[in-house]
C-alpha cells in the first residue's frame, strides 16, 4: 500500500479531521493562486493535530503547516505531500488577566480585536496582519514599529521528536522579519504566550479603526495578494525603491505591481503562481540593475524546485 493510501487510512479510522485529496491550494492562500495538494486535512483540535503530524513523520511523508495562507507563494505544481491547515486545530484563546495564551492557528485580525475589546492593550499591530498566530511568530510579524518580540513570553513547540516543549522568547532569535523557526523547519509552532497591558477599550478601537481606514486609501485590499512582497533593504523603503524605478503598474500576464502600493504584487486578473514570480523576479533584477541592491522577498515560496 502506498504511503498516501496508508495516511489516509490511519487519518479517516481515527477520525482525526477533514481530509480531501487534490485540493486547490489557491483556494486558501490570500493571492488566490497556487496548484493542488495530493492531501489537504484539517484535523478538528489539538490532540488530533499532534496525532496527524505523528502519522505523516511516521509515514515519511512531505508536509506543510498552513493558516491564513497570507505571506506564501505557492506554486502551481501538485504538492506531492500533505498540507495541514490549523484553522480548526490550533484557533483558541486563554486570557489570563494580562497573560494570553494563543493557538497558532488563531486568527492575528480577529485576536487583536478581542484583545481590545477586553482593554488589552498590545497587540493593535496585528490588527491589519491576515495571517494566523504561528505565522506572525515565524516572521516576528511588525507593523506600527512594534514585533511580536516585543510581547511574546514563550512558544510551545513540537519538535523533530514529536515532543511537545515550550522555547522561551530569548531562545528563538528574533529579529527583523525573521526567527530560528525558518532555520529549523521540522519546529512546529503550536502556541504562544503573550504578555499584555490594561488599556482603555474604547481607545484601542478607535486607534484600530483608524489605521485600518489609512491601510484601505494606502494599500491594495480589494484585490489578493500575500500582504508585503519586498523586505526593506537597510537604510531603503522596499515601496520607494520599486516606485522610483517606474515599476508601478508592472505586469505579467495575471499578476501586477500594485499601482496604489508599490510593495504589493497583485493578482489582478487569474494569475498563475509563475506570474506573480515572474513579477516579484523582474523587479530584484531592475534594482539590482539601478542600485546594485539585493531585493529579499518577504513572501514565502513553497512547493518551488529551486
Amino acid at each position: 500500500m502506498h504511503m498516501f493510501e496508508q495516511f489516509i487510512k490511519a487519518y479517516n479510522n481515527e477520525n482525526l479531521g477533514e481530509l480531501t485529496e487534490y485540493e486547490p491550494l489557491a483556494n486558501h492562500t490570500t493571492l488566490c493562486v497556487g496548484g493542488p495538494a495530493r492531501i489537504f486535512v484539517q484535523p478538528t483540535d489539538k490532540d488530533a493535530f499532534i496525532h496527524t503530524i505523528g502519522l505523516i513523520r511516521e509515514l515519511g511523508l512531505n508536509f506543510k503547516i498552513l493558516g491564513k495562507g497570507s505571506n506564501l507563494l505557492v506554486s502551481d505544481a501538485t504538492f506531492e505531500g500533505v498540507v495541514v491547515k490549523t484553522d480548526k486545530a490550533l484557533n483558541y484563546t486563554t486570557v489570563d488577566g494580562t497573560t494570553v495564551y494563543l493557538g497558532a492557528g488563531a486568527s492575528d485580525v480577529k485576536v487583536a480585536r478581542d484583545m481590545a475589546k477586553l482593554g488589552l492593550s498590545g497587540m493593535e499591530f496585528l490588527s491589519g496582519v491576515p495571517g494566523t498566530i504561528g505565522g506572525a511568530v515565524f516572521m516576528n510579524a511588525g507593523a506600527y514599529l512594534k514585533e511580536v518580540k516585543d510581547i511574546l513570553l514563550k512558544v510551545q513547540i513540537l519538535d523533530e521528536t514529536g515532543e511537545l516543549r515550550w522555547c522561551a522568547a530569548d531562545e528563538l532569535d528574533l529579529t527583523y522579519r525573521a526567527s530560528i523557526f525558518q532555520k529549523r523547519p521540522n519546529w512546529i509552532i503550536v502556541e504562544a504566550v503573550v504578555s499584555l497591558e490594561e488599556g482603555d477599550s474604547d481607545k484601542i478601537l478607535q486607534l484600530m479603526r483608524d489605521r485600518k481606514e489609512k491601510r484601505v486609501t494606502a494599500q491594495p485590499l480589494e484585490l489578493p495578494s500575500a500582504g508585503s512582497t519586498f523586505r526593506n533593504p537597510e537604510g531603503h523603503a522596499a515601496w520607494k525603491l520599486v516606485e522610483e524605478a517606474g515599476l508601478r503598474g508592472f505586469s505579467i500576464g495575471g499578476a501586477m505591481v500594485s499601482d496604489k502600493h508599490t510593495n504589493f504584487v497583485v493578482n489582478c486578473n487569474e494569475a498563475t503562481a509563475q506570474h506573480v514570480a515572474d513579477v516579484i523576479a523582474h523587479v530584484k533584477r531592475v534594482i539590482q540593475d539601478q542600485h546594485k541592491l539585493e531585493m529579499h522577498q518577504e513572501v514565502e515560496f513553497f512547493n518551488w524546485d529551486d
